[in-house]
């Protein structure tokens, strides 16, 4: 059981999300620049080989995230959030620092592309235990009736990593040449990533722990009792995210590449019509958080799916019109179905999982499903577009996501009543 040494504050939220801003930022970065990345890394005279390398190493950074859940839910849940949070920022930003002064494939040979691989997985494992840790923090400290908007603030914060993810290579790239960006461009959005790290540090500084109670399992690593005594929760947590991490994917990641390589639609107007988008999302974020705590979890999520499932095959139909006008509605379309699942997911697999477990058990539901079905999305939409020459493809993957979580948004009501969110009351929460 746990419980806090004092209120949350609005200072406390910051602090303890915006970590989720340095993560988000740093992925979205990668993704939009893995182009420019796979001509410098992973040099070949078949683009799309290149491109598929880079994507690669995407994915690694995500497959990696099952490991951090090991370290940092033990680090969590026997240790503190806090200090979780802490050594997961700082690694993160030494990651970016690290990239950004990473000789390429051109000065040190095979050595470049091996040493960008290793860095992703450093850094995929200390991302695994950002967002579950400061979910965990925030939900457990919330009141009753505001824990589904105190969690949305973190991913409120991470949708505006996206946005800065998307806004500076966009920045850059229109203020300096092709020429330029592939020189040394490029290293800039990664240092800035460094620096957010750092002040991200500094404000976590003032959290106030969360401190857990003893309990007779302590000598047991909390991670192989999660995977012991709680595997069926956790697998129904992949399920519930699998959507959410497939069309962020496919829509921010997958799309804006292709998009860019599409003869007379530049990277730059490809960056742009995401970045509107993206903050469109980080604002609708908060109006779910609203709605689930006004309504429940289950017809929030359900109404996401639903709508997911009529929009996405016209969506993605506008995303692949010629003209802006059409691209930037289609991919606003997927982007509104998607954000109830970033804005309630933290909330909801807090809610679900046992106390004395519980950095764990999210951990490991949310980062498994991140390394199998989010880091792979481009690879698995990429290959399947190649495969097939169906330009749909992608859609029927969403789609197939979407029904897969239907069954487990169904039985949220029963699946967060059966566990207690402790801070400081008894109390019990609507699902």
């Amino acid at each position: 059981m746990t419980e806090t040494k004092s209120k949350l504050t609005p200072k406390a939220i910051v602090a303890a999300s915006s970590g989720n801003v340095l993560e988000w930022y740093d992925f979205t970065v990668y993704g939009f620049l893995a182009p420019t990345l796979a001509t410098l890394f992973f040099p070949s005279e078949d683009k799309l080989a290149s491109l598929l390398s880079a994507f690669a190493v995407l994915a690694v950074g995500y497959a990696a995230r099952p490991i951090g859940s090991v370290i940092f839910g033990h680090i969590g849940d026997r240790i503190g959030r806090k200090t979780a949070l802490m050594i997961s920022v700082l690694l993160m930003g030494g990651g970016s620092f690290a990239i950004a002064a990473l000789p390429t494939y051109e000065e040190i040979g095979i050595a470049a592309a091996l040493l960008l691989v290793a860095i992703r997985v450093v850094q995929g494992i200390s991302v695994a235990g950002e967002y579950t840790a400061s979910g965990v923090l925030l939900v457990e400290q919330a009141r009753e009736g505001r824990r589904a908007m105190t969690g949305a603030w973190v991913a409120f914060a991470m949708m505006w990593g996206c946005v800065l993810g998307s806004a500076v290579p966009a920045g850059f790239s229109t203020v300096l040449s092709t020429e330029q960006m592939a020189e040394w461009g490029w290293r800039l959005p990664f240092a800035i990533g460094g620096l957010v790290a750092i002040f991200s540090a500094i404000l976590r500084l003032s959290l106030t722990e969360t401190v857990r109670a003893e309990n007779p399992d302590d000598r047991t690593s909390p991670v192989l009792q999660s995977l012991r005594n709680h595997k069926g929760l956790i697998g129904q947590m992949v399920l519930l995210l699998i959507p959410t991490a497939v069309i962020y994917f496919v829509i921010y990641v997958y799309a804006v590449s292709y998009l860019g390589s599409e003869t007379g639609f530049s990277s730059s107007k490809a960056l742009d019509i995401t970045t509107i988008n993206l903050i469109v999302m980080a604002l609708f974020v908060p109006v779910c958080g609203m709605a689930a705590d006004r309504f429940g979890f289950r017809p929030v999520f359900l109404a996401g799916a639903i709508v997911t499932l009529l929009a996405a095959a016209p969506c993605w139909w506008l995303m692949h019109r010629p003209d802006t006008i059409s691209v930037f509605a289609g991919q606003l379309g997927l982007t509104l179905s998607s954000t109830a699942g970033w804005a309630l997911s933290v909330s909801a697999l807090t809610m679900m999982a046992p106390q004395h477990l519980r950095c764990s058990v999210v951990a490991l539901g949310y980062n498994i499903c991140m390394a199998v079905f989010g880091g792979t999305t481009p690879i698995v939409a990429t290959y399947l577009v190649n495969r097939t020459g169906d330009d749909f493809a992608p859609v029927y993957y969403i789609i197939i996501a979407t029904l897969v979580s239907i069954p487990v948004i169904w039985r949220l009501p029963k699946l967060i009543s059966s566990v207690e969110v402790y801070n400081g009351d008894e109390t019990s929460s609507r699902a």
